[in-house]
């Protein structure tokens, strides 16, 4: 690939002001309207008192400008600017600057930060509406829990501290702020976000858990969601809070149990036989027998967690060992044995690989890490508390987009979403007072972004009442 024309140092000038650098957002925030995004931000987010004359003015435009940005990739307050130049400020009222939404997000407090949190759960509701977000959510449904450590510097970040977190399989101590999630998802459906909440750096990861689980279970349910609920979670979450919250609403569980004395003594009363092989990738079928040959095993027995409280429950302990790698030559095999909680009906072998399907949360948070939460943009902890939210609902609305777009971009990641759909430049014109938006010929998904168009721009609007 070449250069076809001789350009001298002023051939680049920018001076166009019919010129649209993300296109794709017109369908995005098109179904935002759709959804009544506007609408819930102005019900359920107030702030009375603001610490600046005027800093909590307009907070719906505000907010809405940041979501675009958001969904644009923005990955710092400054990046937001981007939804300003050019023709953009045709295409969209109502656009405001970064100075004035940085000032917004530094009036919100822990409540203010609550309120959002409510905008992000109804408003994933209203997108289940609109879009088929969940197929499959009649039959069976999975809310996964996990928290992530965003790296901060400086010392002046509220909240800020340090906390463990695992790095190249390594556990490490490492400064910043902890966002705690929740995400609902199906067999066939990727994960949207039920609810965020930001927490210091050296909060313990199931602080507050049995909270979130309560409340995204009753998002999924207000979501459409009426089949069966799995609940998982890794050894931070096996905890009576989140097993109570669970149980209180009959939804199924499935959370690792950190390993006491009690759970090795279930463990060691498995008896040999009842071990069987795990069809994992790499696993191979015996050719005279048809059963699996894999270095990982399951089996499963009985146990009564939390014993010694008012709270006990006795469900089924189903654990998987594998062949400690560090040993290749032992003479008799060395396993390592992981132990989950479960009270689902499926079969061992079957049940394990749904429970491992946890780690599915984790390409949501490589999501947000390659998009918003790439950084903690502000020093205010109940600013980067309002970005964290903002950058959930954005998140959902990028996944409900995709899923109009066609079947091909539903479980695309925002960052080829943002490549493809969202960040298409175009050149706005008006013919006869038409407003017409040209852009790229021959563009490779020309046909996705039709797709979404005429799903959002097609579609037609619910009249005033």
């Amino acid at each position: 690939m070449q250069v076809s024309h001789r350009f001298t140092p002023d051939s680049a000038v920018f001076d166009d002001d019919n010129l649209v650098s993300c296109a794709g957002l017109v369908p995005v925030m098109t179904l935002a309207e759709q959804t009544d995004l506007a609408e819930l931000l102005g019900e359920k987010v107030r702030i009375v008192e603001s610490r600046i004359k005027s800093g909590a003015a307009n907070p719906v435009p505000k907010l809405a400008t940041l979501i675009a940005g958001m969904c644009a990739g923005a990955d710092s307050i400054d990046d937001v600017d981007v939804v300003r130049s050019g023709g953009m400020k045709a295409l969209f009222g109502g656009v405001y600057a970064p100075s004035t939404i940085g000032t917004l997000l530094r009036e919100f407090s822990f409540g203010h930060a609550r309120q959002l949190e409510s905008v992000l759960g109804a408003h994933l509701g209203a997108l289940c509406g609109r879009v088929d977000l969940l197929p499959g959510a009649d039959v069976r449904a999975f809310i996964d829990i996990d928290s992530l450590l965003r790296p901060v510097y400086g010392h002046t970040k509220q909240g800020a501290s340090y906390g463990h977190t695992k790095i190249a399989g390594k556990q490490v101590l490492r400064k910043g702020l902890s966002p705690l999630a929740t995400t609902i998802s199906t067999d066939t459906a990727a994960p949207v976000i039920a609810g965020m909440r930001l927490r210091a750096g050296r909060t313990g990861s199931g602080k507050g858990a049995g909270r979130m689980v309560a409340q995204a279970i009753a998002t999924a349910r207000a979501a459409g969601v009426t089949g069966t609920l799995l609940v998982r979670g890794d050894a931070a979450y096996g905890t009576r809070a989140v097993v109570g919250a669970c149980r209180r609403v009959g939804a199924q569980f499935s959370l690792v149990l950190t390993k006491n004395a009690a759970v090795q003594k279930a463990i060691d009363a498995i008896e040999d036989g009842a071990w069987t092989p795990v069809a994992y990738p790499g696993a191979v079928r015996d050719p005279d027998t048809g059963a699996w040959i894999s270095d990982a095993e399951a089996a499963e027995t009985s146990y009564t967690a939390f014993a010694s409280t008012t709270d006990a429950v006795t469900a089924r302990l189903i654990v998987r060992r594998v062949k400690d790698a560090r040993y290749p030559d032992a003479l008799f095999p060395v396993w390592r044995y992981h132990p989950f909680f479960t009270n689902s009906t499926e079969p061992v072998a079957d049940a394990d690989i749904t429970h491992r399907r946890h780690a599915i949360i984790e390409t949501v948070f490589a999501d947000l890490i390659d998009g918003p939460l790439a950084h903690m943009p502000s020093g205010h902890f109940g600013a980067n508390s309002a970005w964290v939210l903002c950058a959930a609902i954005a998140h959902n609305l990028l996944r409900a987009a995709a899923t109009l777009a066609g079947s091909q971009h539903a479980a695309a990641r925002g960052a080829t979403l943002r490549r493809k759909i969202v960040n298409i430049p175009a050149r706005l014109t008006r013919p006869q007072r038409k407003p017409i938006l040209h852009l790229p010929s021959h563009w490779p998904w020309a046909d996705a972004w039709l797709a979404l168009w005429r799903n959002t721009i097609g579609y037609p609007h619910r009249q005033p009442a």
